[in-house]
């Protein structure tokens, strides 16, 4: 009874100090993705379509809306989890290093201590892919850019896909690909060959990993802008929402419901919602025994009302953008972040 009654005072102790903190069982993982809408400094790159986003353009973009937009996205990606800042960050459209640096020394974030992995792809305004993580929660062992080339129009480039291979603090191996792909401006079927096309070439690298290593834990984060049901997606990477008689090759869309479910979606256009943010992971991620874990319903949309403005045409509350056209509406982004939680079985237990 005395040993019972010691294990229960420190138990105890132990529940009042997490409540005290603000802390939590470390037995989380939260990923997030987000579009910042153009993240530039405000100088001039050779080589780079970045003119716009100077202080003598049309936007005269300067160092206070550039550091207001730095401080907007850090407050959206510092309250996503409540109870902790997230280990792991995919973006898009940033233009470089610098933007990346002076994001995570932000007041809001500083804490995390994030590191970074960039590469400059080809895209002719300057914008990339990146990852912000936490090193005492993931560890990189492996990372590149992975270019994608048109077969029809090779002289066209486009931006790479981001692919990182890391462990986690517990040990485990996690795989994640970070994707922006051919925007729909110039047409939706005008352009969907190149959106197939990348697609290809990320289902390619899956395959790879999975021959080796058929319970990899993938995680696929991006604005594909395709939706889940779209071609690319459905059909060439094999994402679906297949709650029985998958394949262990069939990778699950963790927005497809939402996006299947009414009204709801990561980005308005001209009165409709749509879900071009995309979080697709390999099936060992999901309802499994053993290590990081989600569920079916474990994809979600992020946002606040202090993320959003009402657009009186259409009646909507939608993503508070940086830019409409040269107007400057000192908005965050023209995306909401998309986020899942994982779960580790094995730390629950």
């Amino acid at each position: 009874m005395k040993y019972l009654n010691v294990r229960i005072a420190v138990i105890l102790c132990i529940a009042i100090a997490i409540q005290c903190t603000g802390q939590k069982p470390d037995n989380e993982l939260t990923v997030v993705f987000y579009n910042v809408e153009n993240l530039f400094d405000t100088e001039d790159e050779p080589g780079k379509e970045d003119n716009d986003f100077t202080p003598g353009s049309e936007l005269a973009w300067n160092q206070e809306k550039y550091e207001k937009k730095l401080n907007d996205i850090a407050r959206v990606i510092s309250t996503i989890n409540p109870d902790e800042l997230p280990e792991i960050v995919g973006l898009c459209e940033v233009e470089n290093k610098k933007v990346l640096n002076d994001l995570v020394l932000t007041e809001q974030l500083k804490s995390g201590n994030y590191s970074f992995i960039h590469f400059d792809s080809p895209d002719e305004r300057g914008i990339d892919a990146a990852l912000i993580y936490r090193p005492v929660e993931f560890t990189p062992e492996e990372y590149k850019p992975i270019p994608v080339i048109f077969p029809f129009d090779s002289s066209e480039t486009t931006r790479d896909i981001l692919y990182i291979k890391g462990k986690t603090k517990d040990g485990e191996i996690l795989y994640f690909f970070v994707n922006h792909w051919k925007s729909r401006s110039e047409g939706v079927q005008e352009t969907e060959a190149r959106r197939i096309y990348t697609a290809v070439a990320l289902r390619k690298e899956i395959d790879l990993i999975m021959n080796k290593e058929p319970e990899a834990k993938i995680i696929i984060m991006g604005d594909l802008n395709d939706e889940p049901t779209n071609r690319s997606i459905h059909e060439m990477l094999l994402a679906n929402n297949k709650r029985k008689n998958a394949t262990s090759r069939e990778l699950y869309n963790l927005m497809y419901d939402i996006h299947n479910n009414g009204n709801n979606g990561s980005y308005f256009y001209k009165g409709t919602w749509n879900m071009l943010d995309n979080l697709i992971i390999s099936r060992s991620l999901l309802n499994n025994k053993s290590g990081y874990q989600t569920d079916y319903e474990g994809g979600k949309i992020f946002r606040q009302d202090w993320m959003v403005y009402k657009d009186q045409k259409y009646n909507e509350s939608v993503p508070d953008r940086t830019y409409g056209g040269p107007k400057y509406y000192g908005g965050i982004s023209d995306h909401f972040p998309i986020y899942v939680i994982l779960r580790n079985q094995d730390a629950i237990r």
